[in-house]
């Protein structure tokens, strides 16, 4: 015989062996087991010696996939603690409401989900029952992501439990008249029920990730005691083909996250048809999970089952099911059995003569419905087993049938998720299937009624009960204000005064205030900074030794920068989140910070900083995430504009970040121009969102890496900054410069790092072309935008208001050019509330690589294109010669 030891792969001939005899007997044991019992046996043999190794804590590589059958077997699944028949009872209620609402809503075209809830309702009611911690206890309770199809199901708990009303059910997706329901979990709509909006697929899941890290965060700095609060997200087997679904898997193995259970509801059905066609998708997500370090559990089997295993003696079941692609599985879900047996048992003999002992009624029960995620117990046991699992998450792969219980025109149908509705006689069919006491004259009327028991039935107390043994309502959102003291004002001066004769960038400016800050004795600890992967780029590496790096395992490394005064620190009660070159899981931390005050009733002060370029354009999504679910924090977009970051060219040159702003509500924006602008701005900012009436906005503030000197505040500009304008000087404040009286004049106005070529071509103005002009800062033309429109509404209602930027330049007679780093769309949102004549220069187009000269010069942004630019409109007006606009142009070489 060949030495089989020969045949190992080449990576173990580096270990040594210091037995090979050993070695070559165990090899030689496999040979003869293959040859006597076939080689599945000893298939079998290695798997389950690598699942014994694996328990008994070896450092061996993890088996990537198990068998497909349940993780725990019935033998060992605990006992059940409810009453299974009143549980029963309380799901028949859900299912039935569910699909009533969605139902009597679609007469109004206004749609809905069945299915999803119809196929997930015991996945969600066990955990209810029997899981899901309220909030009544420590304030903070367990957090829970809510599939957004689900959520008929949810508000017909919710109905059950006395809290929404049938009125409120039949406005389901009807809000506009102030008592409907959202279509899916949106905070922002439904503020007492929902926590997390998680309908737009794979920003569940990553948040869940995060939140759960966050949870170790507040508890390991000693601001939280989060030890009991448990996050759960439940999921679609379809989503997760969403690439931020399994963005972070390793981030939670890696930090131990076992306060994280992910439940995949794996009915094999996405949107349009199967999942995984021709595949398995449950075996692909435990590979996936397992290779990301998490513990699986594997629920796919119902009790029906339980007599097939037993009698499948020689493994070929078991193997079958492996084979068998998950598009083939859904088509035996609805076909006759004599179909199963000839197309699934009569794939071998083995099989054949299985099916012969086995009834039709079995094999119906089998593929039809049987499947673990539709049995309480079943599933009690596997979120009892996800609890008692430490050192790493867990993910649930239960398996059920979409639009169980909805009836054969429903059930594991590939158009199910687009069916909005039942008819009559298939709700009668549904209530028969369920045990519902609705009798038919409910129907008279063509209408199908809603079901309850009654507010003091068996169901409702029991039901009352569990959730009071558990701390309350689930899901639900209790905010308890707690307004933050506002920082002393010395921590603003140094912006304030200006720099001096020493350049620096806002950029660095608003690092410097937010260091500041963070060394309050009242509110230090509650600054969260969130920077991916970029926090020397920042200039925040000064905040490495003092606030340190968080890191669940502390340091456990000397670092190599250790002899410097800026050395790399991380601690497992560290300050910065320093998320790695990860725009997404910085904004999912930034999000679960920013939603503290209200998941745990601890305020926390989050920024996120990062490049601007990777911020709203890339995920914008998790943007309006954040004000759904009603966020308070700073975003701060740094190296901002289009030309301000030299050499870097077209993907990181941002000229448009503002603009995509601008289109979310809850997001106020700001482009300061000056340091003491920031100042007055985050310090307004911290009031609005932290003080004794805290609003539901977060700030967008774009910071700049170019260094400029610093100029001290004004006095008398702090409300313009807010509001958006201010008249930053004159043509007068140039002193010898100044034009001549009766020069023409022109106000030039500009946002972020613009005004400092506004303030070139203003002097180039008055000295070359005797043409008076005006700087005005624009921190904010979103703020001016959004009051206009406020004005306009006010007008509806016939209430006449003048919006601000109207009046700021009120008495104004000369014309008015805006400039900016942005293209112009940015500076013209406020065009049409402006009543002098105005026009605007702008970064349109692509970026590239040059010099901030160069890239300013072929933008025509620069001062000497601003000259160029504000003489054409002068001459446009008669005011001054036109052939000065071609000598400017000839003399400035443009």
């Amino acid at each position: 015989m060949s030495d089989p030891v020969g045949k190992l792969p080449s990576e173990l001939d580096q270990l040594p062996d210091r037995d090979t005899e050993e070695t070559a007997e165990w090899a030689a044991s496999l040979d003869a087991v293959a040859k006597a019992a076939g080689t599945r046996r000893a298939e079998y043999l290695l798997r389950r010696t690598l699942q014994h190794a694996e328990a008994a804590g070896l450092a061996l590589p993890k088996l990537l996939e198990t068998d497909y059958v349940n993780t725990i077997p019935t033998a060992a699944e605990p006992e059940f603690p409810g009453d299974e028949a009143m549980e029963a009872r309380i799901t028949a209620w859900n299912r039935w409401n569910a699909a009533a609402m969605v139902t009597r809503g679609s007469k109004y075209g206004v749609g809905g989900h069945i299915a999803t809830f119809a196929s997930a309702a015991w996945l969600y009611e066990t955990g209810f029952q029997h899981f899901f911690r309220g909030k009544e206890d420590d304030g903070s309770g367990d957090q829970l992501y809510i599939q957004g199809h689900a959520s008929p199901g949810i508000y017909a708990r919710a109905f059950l439990d006395g809290r929404i009303s049938e009125q409120q059910l039949d406005n389901f997706r009807q809000e506009s008249g102030g008592n409907g329901l959202p279509s899916y979990p949106h905070p922002r709509r439904l503020p007492w029920l929902w926590e997390f909006p998680t309908v737009s697929m794979g920003l569940g899941p990553l948040s869940a990730i995060y939140q759960a890290r966050f949870n170790r965060y507040l508890q390991n700095r000693s601001i939280k005691d989060t030890a009991n609060s448990h996050v759960w997200a439940f999921l679609g087997d379809g989503e997760m083909d969403e690439p931020e679904s399994t963005a972070a898997l390793a981030l939670a193995s890696r930090e131990q996250l076992d306060n994280l259970t992910f439940v995949i509801n794996c009915n094999l059905q996405r949107l349009d048809g199967p999942v995984r066609a021709n595949f398995r998708v449950v075996q692909e997500l435990e590979a996936q999970f397992r290779g990301a370090g998490w513990n699986v559990i594997k629920s796919l089997w119902g009790s029906a089952w339980d007599e097939l295993f037993q009698l499948d003696t020689t493994g070929a079941l078991v193997r079958r099911l492996r084979e068998v692609p998950d598009a083939q599985f859904q088509t035996y879900a609805t076909r006759d059995v004599a179909y199963i047996r000839q197309h699934f048992f009569g794939a071998n003999a083995e099989l054949v003569q299985l099916a012969g002992v086995l009834s039709d009624a079995k094999i119906a029960e089998c593929f039809h419905t049987s499947r673990g995620g539709h049995e309480p117990r079943k599933v009690y046991a596997a979120y009892k087993a996800a609890l008692e699992h430490k050192g790493a998450p867990t993910v649930i792969l239960a398996q059920t049938v979409k639009g169980y219980t909805l009836g054969a025109g429903f059930e594991s149908k590939n158009a199910n998720h687009q069916m909005k509705k039942l008819t009559i006689d298939e709700f009668k069919d549904m209530r028969d299937r369920l045990g519902l006491p609705i009798p038919d004259s409910a129907f008279a009327d063509g209408v199908v009624p809603y079901g309850h028991p009654g507010a003091n039935s068996p169901e409702v107390r029991y039901l009352n009960e569990r959730r009071a043994a558990l701390g309350g309502p689930a899901p639900a959102r209790k905010v308890k204000q707690v307004a933050l003291p506002a920082p002393a004002d010395r921590s603003f001066a140094p912006l304030l005064k200006g720099s001096g004769k020493q350049e620096m960038a806002t950029t660095m400016a608003f690092v410097r205030l937010v260091k500041d800050l963070m060394r309050d004795k009242e509110t230090g600890k509650r600054w969260v900074p969130i920077v991916p992967d970029e926090a020397r780029t920042f200039g925040m590496e000064s905040l490495f030794p003092s606030a340190g790096i968080y890191s669940p395992l502390g340091q456990t490394y000397e670092p190599v920068d250790r002899d410097q005064l800026m050395y790399y620190k991380e601690a497992k009660d560290g300050q910065i989140l320093n998320e790695g070159i990860t725009e997404a899981g910085a904004m999912a931390d930034f999000i679960a910070a920013c939603t503290s005050y209200a998941t745990h009733g601890e305020p926390m002060i989050p920024f996120y900083i990062f490049y601007s370029m990777f911020g709203w354009q890339r995920t914008a999504d998790q943007m309006w995430q954040l004000a759904d679910q009603l966020g308070k924090g700073f975003i701060v977009g740094a190296t901002a504009g289009r030309t301000t970051l030299t050499g870097e060219g077209l993907q990181h040159a941002d000229g448009h970040s503002h603009l995509i702003a601008s289109t979310n509500p809850a997001s106020l924006n700001y482009d300061p121009a000056f340091a003491y602008e920031i100042a007055v701005i985050v310090k307004d900012g911290l009031r609005r969102m932290y003080g004794e009436q805290p609003e539901d906005v977060f700030y967008y503030l774009t910071v700049y890496n170019e260094p400029k000197v610093q100029p001290a505040m004004p006095e008398g500009v702090e409300e313009g900054i807010l509001k958006g304008l201010y008249r930053f000087n004159t043509a007068a404040d140039l002193a010898e410069q100044a034009p001549a009286a009766d020069a023409p004049k022109i106000q030039l106005m500009a946002s972020g790092t613009a005004i400092h070529w506004v303030l070139e071509a203003q002097k180039l103005l008055a000295a070359d072309w005797n043409v008076a002009a005006d700087v005005w800062s624009a921190p904010s033309w979103g703020e001016l935008r959004r009051d206009a429109l406020e004005c306009d509404e006010a007008l509806l209602r016939g209430e006449v208001r003048t919006p601000y930027v109207t009046r700021a330049l009120e008495g104004v007679t000369s014309p008015v050019l805006a400039v900016s780093d942005w293209m112009r769309q940015v500076p013209d949102q406020i065009s049409q509330w402006v009543e002098q004549d105005y026009t605007s220069l702008g970064t349109d187009g692509f970026g590239l690589s040059d010099t901030r000269e160069g890239a300013r010069r072929h933008f025509g942004v620069d001062a000497q294109s601003i000259v160029v630019a504000a003489l054409a409109q002068l001459a446009r007006r008669g005011e001054v010669p036109a052939s000065s606009v071609k000598e400017a142009r000839e003399r400035y070489g443009l």
